[in-house]
């Protein structure tokens, strides 16, 4: 764990579905980010004791990022999970194979078990925006308190460098994702905080988009 500037922390820590037959790497990325009264969890893994004892609300950059969100038992502010229509459209998946089946992303979320805020993408709580990277619920957030932007798995590093990732993905292609989120480069983004790889700079980012 360290401190990138005062108030954001990052660590790194195995992910427990992780083995060779994965295409992401085995260390996956997470955050604590301080601001005013409250502090924040991003798609939180194997939190350390001393940001746990301070963390108020956990935020999940994509569904199934849900990490140990459900052990914390704190207030979730997260995209949706996919929809069996989803798959359909993302994944070219039959759909009579497929109709009416339920993700187990956040299922015990969406059953009442915890405090859960569903949002896409625009105006969320706690001054953040959020930016549809390949799909409405795999998001961006843009932290203008520390003009920073925190990344789910469409822009992360997944072992060849920070870029675009579109994991198998059929109704979208590398160009469509790089034009929804070239208006990033008009924030004053001044790190990019991954949540597959290592923080980087903007000049990072300038080369992706």
């Amino acid at each position: 764990m360290r401190e990138l500037r005062p108030g954001v922390w990052h660590w790194r820590a195995r992910h427990p579905d992780w083995d060779e037959q994965q295409w992401w790497p085995e260390l996956v990325s997470s955050y604590g980010i301080a601001i005013g009264d409250d502090f924040l969890l991003f798609d939180p893994l194997c939190v350390p004791d001393e940001l746990r004892e301070r963390a108020t609300a956990v935020l999940l950059t994509a569904p199934h990022h849900e990490r140990d969100a459900r052990q914390l038992g704190l207030p979730v502010y997260t995209p949706p999970a996919d929809t069996w229509l989803d798959w359909v459209e993302k994944f070219g998946a039959d759909p009579d194979r497929v109709r009416g089946m339920d993700s187990d992303d956040l299922a015990w979320l969406r059953a009442g078990e915890s405090e859960g805020h569903f949002h896409g993408p625009g105006a969320w709580p706690f001054g953040i925006t959020a930016y549809a990277g390949r799909e409405d619920n795999d998001l961006i957030f843009w932290l203008p308190w520390i003009n920073a932007i925190v990344t789910g798995d469409s822009l992360s590093d997944f072992g060849d460098g920070l870029d675009i990732q579109l994991g198998g993905r059929t109704h979208v292609t590398r160009d469509d994702v790089v034009e929804r989120l070239h208006p990033l480069l008009d924030l004053p983004i001044q790190v990019v905080l991954p949540a597959h790889g290592t923080p980087r700079d903007r000049a990072e980012l300038g080369l992706v988009l």
